[in-house]
């Protein structure tokens, strides 16, 4: 079943429910440029638990984006360069954190515990995950990151919670990637891994997309996080 989904003072959103009254929640968030509607059909092909899921695919706001000459379009934050850790866009992104952090408290009002719900994302939206998953103060069923980087990497010593210290977090990304080099990807696992996350890393020969051996990985880390 799939819907929009358009809370007052919430981002607006598609909607993909498995069965009816879901019993677990994936907020996934989309890359630069794209939209809500770029990973739905990926959830027809997820081997999925048997489980009543709901997956949200939320619509970045619209705005200036300095990389592309400024063009308007839907981001999470701002980039200023090729060069994704420098000169980060710290208020873009803890702008983003809020408005993600409001989808997850309308999940547990709807009776969705924290810890039925997975953050997911692509790119800038795989960043969002992790901006988001390793600072919420309650538990967290876990973070899917794809094709992305750990944001505001020297902040996150002090700014991270304890509730997500053992979350488990998927990481998958591409050996020929040019807009997330891997480099980054690997000192951002990295640095996770020393902070004692557990991550469970993928390497894909493809460049900045998914693939289908992957969409399997990721199927089945959904199996052992979510059941």
């Amino acid at each position: 079943m799939t819907q929009a989904a358009n809370q007052q003072d919430l981002l607006p959103a598609e909607v993909v429910e498995t069965r009816a009254n879901p019993s677990h929640t994936v907020i996934w968030m989309h890359g630069l440029g794209a939209d809500g509607h770029d990973f739905v059909p990926v959830v027809r092909q997820l081997a999925l638990p048997p489980l009543g899921i709901r997956f949200l695919f939320p619509h970045a706001p619209m705005m200036p984006v300095t990389i592309n000459g400024g063009f308007v379009m839907r981001a999470w934050y701002d980039i200023a360069s090729d060069n994704l850790a420098r000169k980060e866009d710290e208020h873009g992104l803890r702008a983003s954190q809020a408005a993600i952090e409001a989808l997850i408290r309308r999940e547990v009002e709807r009776g969705i515990p924290p810890s039925r719900i997975v953050l997911a994302g692509f790119s800038q939206g795989g960043a969002l995950a992790l901006q988001v998953g390793l600072r919420h103060a309650r538990k967290l069923g876990g973070l899917l990151v794809l094709s992305a980087y750990l944001p505001l990497i020297a902040l996150i010593d002090r700014e991270r919670n304890a509730a997500n210290g053992l979350t488990e977090i998927f990481m998958g990304h591409g050996t020929l990637d040019p807009v997330v080099p891997m480099a980054l990807a690997v000192a951002s696992r990295a640095k996770l891994t020393h902070l004692g996350y557990p991550i469970e890393w993928h390497e894909y020969p493809m460049m900045h997309g998914v693939c289908e051996e992957e969409l399997a990985d990721v199927g089945n880390w959904l199996h052992n996080v979510l059941l």
